[in-house]
């Protein structure tokens, strides 16, 4: 009997080389599984993508180890195929927003086992005009704190290095006039920073886009922050996003939504699972409902 086919996609800088440290017990729990694995290290940036939609179709699975960088590429290159091959992710990035959703195992062997026979679950991707995001677009002042933000510093501060990080930043930060419609109607004024998310954790913070967040139901959590005017209201803010508040924000909105149109009166700069996602003035966010199979663990 013909064996499945499994493609996995390394990217060997990822999280300071944890993907090649470790890279013969992975192949060989791979192999223990029952797949006929075909390795390939990617390139060069947006290589993952190309091999995705290259190479994904002859395979039955489509493993990759990376950061959630190199799994925002596999989606651009998976999302274009009528028929996407199963997913599977092994974290070996600095932050690894993504992977707290899965449940995965610790050590690189265990999290490959999983990936090779795990639970594959449907999950929802986003549509960010002609591009895709996994886990988060996101605009404004804080969009890059929590990736700037080094990791021991947070393990150690916690939310305190949000806070911290705000308060040296809160002299400069712009606010932006939008338009925004979704699925609960129409809303205008003047916000700083805006998240449309489906994960728990968002830059290594869990809660930011609030509790019971569902990977498959069709609708993005929506977080809007509006523009401060003094410390107190920083403070506020970053109180209700982190949940410490006991009650919401008037400055902080949230809903959720399948579907989002952002307009902006000038170029507005979003990130992407992280990376940097363009400046349109224009944006149309659509949530494609399970469009994505991905591995869990139990």
């Amino acid at each position: 009997m013909d064996q499945k086919k499994l493609l996995f996609l390394y990217n060997t800088h990822a999280g300071q080389g944890q993907a090649a440290l470790h890279l013969a017990a992975i192949q060989e729990a791979l192999t223990r599984s029952g797949w006929l694995v075909t390795a390939r290290p990617t390139l060069d940036r947006g290589d993952a993508a190309v091999a995705a939609a290259e190479l994904g179709p002859a395979y039955d699975r489509l493993i990759c180890c990376g950061g959630d960088g190199t799994l925002h590429e596999v989606v651009q290159g998976l999302m274009p195929l009528q028929t996407r091959p199963v997913v599977g992710y092994i974290p070996a990035g600095s932050t690894n927003d993504f992977a707290k959703n899965l449940r995965l195992p610790r050590g690189f062997a265990e999290m490959a086992a999983t990936a090779a026979v795990g639970v594959p679950r449907p999950i929802d991707i986003g549509r960010f005009n002609e591009r895709y995001f996994v886990y988060v677009a996101a605009f404004g002042a804080f969009t890059d704190v929590a990736y700037a933000t080094p990791q021991p510093f947070k393990n150690l501060c916690g939310r305190l290095a949000y806070l911290l990080e705000g308060l040296v930043r809160l002299p400069s930060l712009k606010s932006y006039p939008l338009t925004v419609e979704h699925d609960g109607g129409k809303l205008e004024g003047e916000f700083l920073y805006g998240m449309v998310s489906n994960t728990d954790s968002v830059g290594g913070f869990r809660g930011l886009a609030g509790r019971d967040v569902a990977l498959d139901d069709g609708l993005f959590e929506v977080v809007l922050v509006r523009q401060p005017k003094k410390w107190g209201d920083l403070r506020r803010i970053l109180a209700t996003l982190l949940q410490q508040g006991k009650e919401p924000s008037e400055l902080v909105l949230t809903f959720r939504t399948s579907r989002l149109e952002v307009a902006c009166g000038e170029e507005l700069s979003w990130t992407l699972d992280g990376e940097f996602g363009g400046a349109p003035e224009r944006v149309t966010i659509e949530n494609c409902k399970q469009a994505i199979t991905i591995v869990h663990g139990s």
